[in-house]
């Protein structure tokens, strides 16, 4: 019997198709209302937030043209719905607000349920990890209340400012960096409500200089917050990276960590299993937090598994020191874990 044509091989064409002006495809946004496919009939109904015409030209335009190369495809029709202008006195959605940082290819979150699982840790060596494969790329720390990434890159500068009135970020080890940490004064916390952290999480993407980058990673605290939310509905993400340890206490929070991406339409790029295991001085395996709970989280939640890092002593000691692991010592085991899933983050960027 012949392969007929799916919905799924509909949905998989589209991805191809970039929303005007970002990386990020229009299947990604939630674009895509309806599929029917029928007798090499197909049928697709976008649905457009935006007021610009252009905008549903041009995806009409592509959207048709990746349709119509798929084999035995004999008709296409495809409607690009705008959403009319609302009444001033109407709110506005909360992802209205949302703007693409000029120069910058991908944005992408590394974010955990819960906290204790070395998210930061795995930020700074994959923002060092691209470095080294050839990417530019920037580091945004937005855990507002306990930024890790100044000790842990070895920075402690205030930003400048240039002609501009804009934050020029510190560059280490070829990233460039910017956090609260660089703000404060040595260990002054940080005492604010919601709205402060959005309003500063803002100015970390608006008033900051960062050039052409090829990938922003942004380290984000623990949970499903404010400081979540509000990124979210600064700028399109590109995609999700999620950190967690083996045992079920941390894949628990993990979930809701996924389930909060896909509601605001983030692409999942894959899950990282950390402290996946320690290997003692006499080379006796020891899976202190159990052992491929990520991998099989993966296989459940049909993402990507994008590789375990073990626990390493020489890890936690680059960190101290301001060296990440991937910068002190790339070739070995432990410098090699991350290189493998910065490998494998770098063919996704392509």
């Amino acid at each position: 019997m012949e392969n007929m044509l799916t919905e799924d091989d509909v949905r998989n064409a589209l991805k191809a198709v970039k929303y005007p002006g970002y990386s990020r495809d229009v299947v990604s946004f939630g674009l895509v209302k309806q599929i029917i496919v029928k007798d090499g009939a197909i049928s697709v109904s976008l649905q457009l937030t935006s007021h610009n015409p252009e905008a549903a030209a041009q995806i009409k335009s592509e959207s048709e043209k990746v349709l119509k190369a798929l084999p035995k495809v004999n008709a296409v029709y495809v409607e690009v719905n705008q959403q009319a202008t609302p009444p001033a006195s109407s709110p506005q959605s909360p992802w209205s607000n949302q703007t693409a940082i000029p120069g910058i290819r991908w944005v992408v979150a590394v974010a955990s349920g819960k906290g204790g699982v070395g998210k930061s840790t795995v930020s700074v060596n994959l923002a060092c990890g691209l470095q080294l494969l050839g990417a530019k790329v920037g580091l945004l720390d937005c855990d507002i209340y306990g930024p890790t990434v100044p000790l842990m890159m070895g920075v402690n500068e205030k930003p400048a400012i240039s002609g501009k009135d804009k934050m020029i970020p510190p560059s280490k080890h070829g990233v460039k960096l910017m956090s609260m940490g660089f703000l404060l004064e040595g260990d002054q916390p940080v005492i604010w409500r919601g709205p402060m952290i959005m309003k500063t999480i803002q100015q970390f993407v608006t008033a900051v200089e960062w050039g052409e980058l090829d990938v922003l990673l942004v380290d984000l605290p623990p949970g499903t917050g404010d400081a979540q939310l509000s990124l979210c509905q600064t700028v399109p993400l590109d995609g999700g990276v999620i950190v967690t340890t083996p045992q079920e206490a941390s894949l628990g929070v993990v979930r809701k960590g996924i389930a909060m991406f896909r509601k605001v339409n983030v692409p999942i790029l894959g899950i990282v299993e950390n402290m996946s295991f320690y290997t003692s001085p006499s080379g006796e395996r020891v899976e202190i937090f159990g052992h491929g709970g990520g991998r099989e989280e993966a296989g459940r939640q049909k993402v990507l598994f994008l590789g375990e890092v073990p626990i390493f002593v020489e890890i936690r000691e680059a960190g101290d020191r301001g060296v990440p692991i991937v910068v002190s010592a790339a070739q070995t085991a432990a410098g090699q874990s991350f290189i493998r899933i910065a490998e494998v983050l770098r063919e996704r960027f392509r």
